[in-house]
């Protein structure tokens, strides 16, 4: 009978993993990017995946950051829009003039933050989910997605990144109701 127990311990064990789901994180891989944003972005596991209500519609949506050989090709068929938010901070930002812009680094040359913006139940999982952006020419470090408080009685979800430029820059990058805004920081502190 005592022969049995580790058995039996071996069994049960089994039977709780199999019940529980994969990670959130095992769902985030090559084939889902390829799924929701077309062939030409690949997931940059430099920088894991955070999740975090961007939108303040109480559904988690995703922030991946990802190498984008071109990422204006696939937006109207993977309908996602591309945006460039910090060179609208600084004049201008029309991602189809931007894009060729890019960085200088080879390391962060096509560097993109991808943003599914979840829909019911499964959230950013979801086959439909409510929207999509592909954040262009920013040098990340660094990226969280964390509070900011926008007034004395409202805090929101955003994206924080750590610049990879020589001044280390730490920027905001949220979403105002219609569209993502960038707000630098200032200097970072180490």
């Amino acid at each position: 009978m005592w022969s049995q127990i580790p058995l039996f311990i071996l069994l049960l064990c089994s039977a709780v993993l199999a019940q529980n789901p994969p990670s959130s994180s095992a769902l985030v891989d090559n084939q889902f990017v390829h799924q929701q944003f077309g062939d030409s972005c690949s997931l940059e596991a430099e920088w894991p995946p955070v999740k975090g209500d961007l939108n303040g519609d109480g559904i988690e949506d995703i922030v991946m950051v990802a190498r984008c050989k071109n990422p204006l090709i696939d937006q109207g068929e993977k309908n996602y829009q591309v945006v460039d938010p910090m060179d609208s901070f600084y004049g201008y930002g029309n991602p189809r003039v931007t894009a060729s812009m890019g960085q200088d680094d080879p390391h962060l040359k096509g560097i993109c933050v991808l943003v599914v913006h979840g829909s019911g139940p499964d959230a950013w999982r979801s086959d439909t989910p409510l929207s999509k952006y592909v954040i262009i020419n920013l040098a990340i470090k660094s990226i969280t997605v964390k509070k900011m408080k926008v007034s004395k009685k409202k805090s929101m979800s955003a994206i924080y990144i750590e610049e990879a430029t020589g001044d280390q820059m730490t920027s905001a990058i949220f979403w105002n109701g219609r569209k993502y805004r960038y707000e630098p920081l200032g200097s970072s502190m180490e």
